[in-house]
């Protein structure tokens, strides 16, 4: 069965007409004032809520976050990246604007009764295309793809897309400012157990100077940009609440998706990750193929007898979005010490944001952010999490785990 044809049959996957700049808003969009959930206090401004996350009211905030301009006092991610914000520029806003669209759109997607029976048409994940050193396609990976791509598309900002669905990266619009690199539903795998996805995202400025080279070539080189040239970077994870966590360039912000507006809320404004945390986020059956230096680390920290006294534990959801995330609010350490993670749209976007937030981005000898691609599908292991953390375990300096043939995550 072609992509096509599966989509029609699946409303939340229609795509948006190419002719749009700005898509619409949610067909239902109720007053921002207004007090939905009588008894809650859901939508009033100052209250804590919305995932663990303080939501930002009517308070005045520093110049590290501010409030919105409309009736409700609410910041949304359009208000925050505009001119009333940190003013990340025009061409930047439509972009975030039609990204944001699609995200919602794969969030509905992911929360869809329909998502199951997409899963089941095998015949659109034979239509898609798998490198060597790539895992296979999922059927719902493969439409989250192109939702973005349409997106990217419409924006009418983007010369080059590079995506981990893809064997190479797309041109597609000469003159558009930005390239964009991306994993489009890191997690996918697990979604029929309902554990949490996401989609990881870079942005690029264009590279002007390889204008002249040909298409294929212009389009490589502006996907290999090492990660200390981003621009912006996000991930969206699809959970109990979807979480839009972006950074351009200074500091972490955390957005949760308004159900009942179809915004993103600023909900945690400048996140800083602890110094130090007390979890360490790891695939623990593989103890006995890790390196000695791996193993040392973790038993000495399970046992509270690192540089941190306390005794660490173990929290691991095999998502990396997910496990990210938490990562990024308690602080400690997630990690694959095997080379099985992508550098281009996997480690460098997250890496981005655990640096503007405090933290540290490695891949056990080197800052992630310092490594210069040379491939759109290179792997590498990587670690993320607090900075005192990472630091004590590059220390055990035997950490990177050498992959036997038909290893599994």
């Amino acid at each position: 069965m072609q992509l096509s044809t599966i989509l029609s049959q699946h409303p939340t996957s229609t795509f948006q007409p190419k002719t749009l700049r700005f898509p619409p808003k949610p067909a239902f969009s109720p007053p921002r004032n207004s007090r939905y959930f009588s008894g809650t206090n859901i939508f009033r401004p100052g209250m804590t809520s919305l995932s663990g996350f303080g939501l930002v009211g009517s308070q005045k905030i520093d110049s590290s976050s501010f409030v919105g301009n409309d009736s409700s006092g609410y910041c949304t991610l359009m208000d925050f990246v505009g001119k009333g914000g940190v003013d990340v520029g025009d061409d930047l806003v439509v972009l975030l604007h039609h990204i944001q669209y699609a995200c919602k759109r794969i969030a509905a997607l992911v929360a869809s009764p329909f998502n199951s029976s997409l899963g089941n048409q095998t015949g659109i994940a034979a239509g898609g295309t798998t490198g060597s050193d790539r895992d296979a396609p999922k059927p719902l990976d493969l439409v989250s793809n192109e939702i973005i791509l349409s997106s990217l598309r419409s924006s009418g900002k983007v010369a080059v897309m590079a995506s981990e669905e893809d064997d190479s990266p797309l041109l597609i619009n000469d003159d558009g400012p930005f390239v964009v690199v991306m994993d489009p539903l890191d997690g996918s795998r697990n979604i029929d157990a309902s554990i949490p996805t996401g989609t990881i995202f870079g942005i690029y400025n264009r590279l002007v100077e390889l204008d002249h080279l040909p298409g294929e070539e212009k389009a490589s080189l502006n996907s290999l940009q090492s990660g200390s040239r981003l621009v912006a970077a996000a991930y969206v994870l699809y959970s109990s609440a979807t979480i839009l966590c972006a950074s351009f360039g200074s500091g972490t912000y955390a957005f949760t998706l308004d159900h009942s507006t179809g915004d993103f809320v600023l909900t945690h404004p400048n996140i800083k990750i602890p110094p130090r945390g007390q979890i360490y986020s790891v695939n623990d059956a593989r103890y006995f193929d890790w390196p000695e230096g791996l193993r040392q680390y973790i038993d000495t920290v399970r046992q509270g007898k690192g540089k941190y006294p306390k005794k660490y534990s173990a929290r691991y959801i095999c998502s990396l979005v997910a496990d990210f995330h938490r990562t990024l609010l308690y602080g400690g350490v997630a990690m694959n010490p095997r080379d099985h993670l992508r550098l281009v749209y996997e480690a460098n976007p997250l890496s981005f944001l655990v640096e503007q937030a405090g933290g540290k981005g490695s891949d056990g000898k080197r800052r992630i952010l310092s490594i210069q691609p040379t491939k759109l599908h290179q792997r590498l292991p990587l670690f993320l999490g607090s900075s005192e953390d990472i630091e004590e375990l590059e220390s055990y300096r035997n950490v990177q785990q050498k992959v036997n043939p038909g290893y599994e995550v």
